[in-house]
C-alpha cells in the first residue's frame, strides 16, 4: 500500500471542514511558501509520522458512526492534500463511499493530479490566496496559472456546489479593492460559494 506523511489528526471537528462532524487529516509537504502560512511544520516533510491508507482508517473509523449520523467524513488538509492521490484512493477504497472525503487544497499541484481525485472526492475547500498572479507569487513563491486551469476544470466537470473558494484579506499583500476584484472574477468563472475572510496574523 501507499505511505503517506501525516503531520496531524484532529477529531470531532463541526462545520469547520464540511458539513457534519469530520476528521481532519494533515499531510506533510506543500509546493507553496506562503509568508503567513499556519501551518509550516508541513514545509519539512521529514516531520510526522508514516501512514498507509489502511492504518489512517483504522485510526479514524471510531468517528464513523458521527460522520453517518451527521453526513460528515474525512477531510484531507496539510500541506498539500492532492500531492496524494494513489493515498486517497486506497482510502475511499477502504472507507466505501458512505463517509463524505473532501480536500482543503491550494489547487496547485498538476493537472493529471486533480484529473485523477475528483472522481474520489465529494467536495473542495479552495484556498485561492488573490487572483491576481502578481499578488499571488509575491504571498506564496509561486505562480497561479495551474491553479486557474485546474479550477476551471472542476467547475466545468461537476456541481459547483460542492465548492467552496476561499479568498482572505491578507496585510501587506492585498487591498480590499484586489479581494473585490477576485470574487468578481470567481463569479465570472462559475464559483457559487465565494468564502472571504481576514487572516489574522499574531
Amino acid at each position: 500500500m501507499t505511505t503517506a506523511r501525516i503531520f496531524g489528526i484532529s477529531r470531532h471537528r463541526l462545520t469547520t471542514d464540511g458539513e457534519g462532524v469530520t476528521t481532519l487529516v494533515a499531510f506533510s509537504g506543500c509546493p507553496l511558501r506562503c509568508v503567513y502560512c499556519l501551518n509550516k511544520t508541513c514545509w519539512d516533510e521529514a516531520k510526522g509520522r508514516d501512514y498507509t491508507s489502511e492504518l489512517l482508517f483504522e485510526e479514524v473509523k471510531i468517528d464513523q458512526l458521527y460522520f453517518l449520523a451527521t453526513h460528515g467524513g474525512v477531510t484531507f488538509g496539510g500541506g498539500e492534500p492532492l500531492q496524494q492521490v494513489e493515498f486517497i484512493k486506497q482510502f475511499r477504497e477502504l472507507c466505501g463511499p458512505q463517509w463524505q472525503l473532501l480536500a482543503e487544497t491550494s489547487l496547485n499541484v498538476p493537472f493529471e493530479n486533480v484529473q485523477t481525485i475528483d472522481p474520489i472526492l465529494d467536495g473542495y475547500i479552495i484556498d485561492i490566496k488573490d487572483m491576481n498572479p502578481e499578488i499571488y507569487k509575491a504571498y506564496t513563491g509561486k505562480d497561479n496559472s495551474i491553479v486557474l486551469t485546474n479550477l476551471e476544470w472542476l467547475l466545468k466537470h461537476g456541481d459547483p456546489n460542492r465548492i467552496i473558494v476561499r479568498v482572505p484579506h491578507i496585510p501587506e499583500f492585498n487591498t480590499d479593492e484586489d479581494v473585490s476584484k477576485s470574487k468578481e472574477h470567481l463569479t465570472a468563472m462559475g464559483v457559487k460559494n465565494i468564502d472571504e475572510f481576514n487572516y489574522i496574523i499574531r
